[in-house]
């Protein structure tokens, strides 16, 4: 199927923080709810939108009721067989309410690694998008071990966007932006709003996620060079605010940024206008 010049590929990554909650690992409805509701909307603009979702051990946690995320890696493999059901039932559930088709994806590193596997994997995803199916990709961690992972989904989504030739990648997250300190114990942290130089963001970021989630901001910066590699245009925004997407959508369309460019939401106001902070 042949693209209009206006349709854009637009790949939304969501981090278990943001999908569970952290202490009770209930699944976070009203920012799930707030996501299917902006890529239905996307959908709708003629734009082609992949989901990259984690959130299967956190998920499966809750279902186990168990409290700890285990270290055993048959522990963690046996929550996210437990858990994808379920997150995929629940992504299901709320697209459904919408008539919009999804379907589900699960990737390892060998899947990228091996030329026949990866474009088998290219051509099944295009021809869902093509579908105006909404893939949701992630890890198969039942499966994968330390040797096969990807070691968390930030760099999974980054392959993934480069995969489908992505114009566009959000990697949604508990900041509005991406920052020169950590602003939750930083009060003089400063919004950094376009990155021309990796390596010093690289030396000066924190590598912590949340208890349940592997990611943190370092993995972003990576997932965000790997973008930028293949030509995608990313963007770090706050996942409980996916509003902010359709507005960067079109200001980014009207402004005709280069697609090399990594750029952060930090101006909630002007996002919700349509005109992100570059």
């Amino acid at each position: 199927m042949k693209r209009s010049r206006h349709q854009q590929t637009i790949v939304i990554k969501l981090g278990t923080s943001s999908i569970v909650d952290e202490k009770t690992h209930e699944p976070l409805l009203p920012i799930l709810t707030l996501i299917v509701d902006t890529a239905f909307k996307l959908r709708k603009n003629g734009h082609r939108v992949v989901i990259v979702s984690s959130g299967a051990i956190g998920v499966g946690l809750q279902r186990m009721e168990v409290d700890k995320r285990p270290k055993h890696l048959a522990q963690l493999q046996a929550l996210a067989a437990i858990g994808q059901c379920r997150l995929m039932s629940l992504w299901d559930s709320l697209f459904g309410h919408l008539s919009q088709p999804i379907a589900q994806i699960l990737l390892t590193r060998n899947d990228i690694a091996d030329r026949t596997r990866y474009l088998n994997a290219q051509n099944t995803v295009n021809t869902l998008l093509d579908m105006g199916v909404i893939p949701i990709v992630n890890e198969n961690d039942t499966l994968a071990v330390s040797e096969i992972k990807f070691g968390d989904n930030d760099t999974l989504s980054a392959i993934t966007a480069a995969m489908v030739h992505a114009d566009l990648l959000f990697l949604m997250t508990d900041v509005d932006c991406l920052y020169d300190k950590n602003p939750r114990t930083n009060a003089d942290a400063k919004p950094i709003e376009i990155v021309e130089d990796f390596s010093v963001l690289e030396a000066d970021v924190s590598s912590a996620g949340s208890s349940l989630g592997t990611g943190g901001m370092s993995t972003k910066i990576i997932a965000a060079k790997l973008g930028t590699l293949a030509g995608v245009t990313t963007i770090i925004t706050r996942s409980s605010n996916p509003g902010n997407i359709l507005g960067i959508v079109r200001y980014l369309h009207t402004q005709k940024v280069s697609s090399s460019s990594s750029v952060s939401d930090s101006d909630d106001q002007r996002s919700q206008h349509g005109e992100p902070s570059l």
